[in-house]
């Protein structure tokens, strides 16, 4: 199963449309959504995808209310699952969460094939070795929103684990078309 990873769209609309679209048509299955939707509505632009989308709130939470609201539509694709999730795809068990160091603490315990996380706006892929002398997949998509750093996102197979960052395809003067925001740590 080929999964989108993506984090902090900041309310960016049309890059988180178009990176869920370039990852559909790479063969992308589902959305993991790591956070810092800010309004609900953003996630709109999602359910023409037909793809199940996973999400949690950040530290820019928005409108929680409606987030809940919006994932119980009839046809909704949203699974809203609060500030942190633990879900199996594909036979894989992945752990979500906003920041960084929470989402490194859960790969130790080895409990976790994949953890994912966004906030510090900061692509990375790594391993972790965990207490059962084994290694959990680290994923951080970015911001798929471009603040304050390039839009992106990560694409991948949970069927062999190999998964890659992609830039957002997008013209370079849409890409930080939203204001420079310094994530609280």
């Amino acid at each position: 199963m080929k999964i989108c990873i993506v984090s902090d769209s900041h309310d960016n609309r049309k890059l988180l449309d178009i990176a869920v679209e370039d990852a559909k048509a790479r063969g992308a299955e589902a959305v993991l959504h790591c956070g810092d939707v800010v309004a609900p509505t953003t996630l709109r632009v999602l359910q023409k995808h037909g793809l199940p989308v996973h999400v949690i709130h950040g530290n820019n939470t928005g409108d929680l209310y409606s987030t809940a609201k919006l994932a119980q539509e009839p046809q909704s694709v949203i699974n809203f699952h609060g500030q942190d999730a633990g879900i199996e795809l594909a036979g894989r068990k992945i752990f979500m969460v906003h920041y960084p160091h929470y989402a490194r603490a859960m790969g130790t315990t080895g409990d976790w094939d994949l953890v994912c996380c966004g906030h510090d706006h900061k692509a990375e892929i790594d391993s972790i070795r965990n207490i059962k002398d084994t290694h959990t997949l680290f994923i951080n998509p970015g911001t798929v929103g471009g603040v304050g750093a390039k839009p992106t996102y990560v694409f991948g197979d949970l069927l062999d684990m190999q998964f890659e960052i992609h830039e957002v395809p997008v013209r370079e003067e849409m890409a930080y078309n939203t204001p420079h925001v310094t994530p609280h740590n």
